[in-house]
């Protein structure tokens, strides 16, 4: 038992044992490397408020963006991509696996060191309660357990 340090009321001196299990750890731990962080904006999306700045590939004959001239927006392509091994990876070490109830996540319970659930923004706030008392006995990682978690005194 973790020793939680409790420093409010009349028995402050008094420590008491607390259920907190360690934080999981991921399988294997990569520095994630980007190749480019920022995004690629749409050419004149500056210039026009028409234009949103979501990158859509200029298709015009005498287009210097798509020429590649010196100085031009850079376009984007394949060699931008992500290293396969660090592909999809959150910075914690983890992958997100979408769970909508506690059935889903036990497709889990083997790769917990790999994925970590995420529970969809449908799920219920009783649901929710279930997903994450289930994934702390699978031992499994979960992204936002604190979503629509109402204090206990409100209820």
């Amino acid at each position: 038992a973790v020793v939680s340090t409790q420093s409010t009321g009349l028995f402050s001196h008094i420590r008491l044992p607390t259920a907190v299990t360690m934080a999981i750890r991921p399988l294997n731990r990569r520095k994630i490397v980007k190749k480019r962080t920022k995004k690629f904006i749409r050419h004149q999306s500056d210039r026009y408020v028409k234009l949103k700045p979501n990158w859509r590939k200029p298709k015009g004959i005498d287009n210097r963006v798509r020429r590649r001239f010196k100085g031009q927006y850079l376009m984007p392509n394949i060699g931008y991509g992500s290293n396969k091994k660090t592909k999809h990876v959150c910075p914690d070490g983890f992958k997100k696996f979408l769970v909508h109830n506690v059935k889903e996540l036990e497709v889990l319970m083997m790769q917990n060191r790999t994925f970590s659930a995420e529970i969809s923004h449908s799920v219920s706030s009783r649901k929710r309660k279930d997903i994450v008392e289930r994934a702390q006995q699978l031992a499994i990682k979960v992204t936002n357990p604190n979503a629509r978690l109402r204090s206990e005194e409100n209820e």
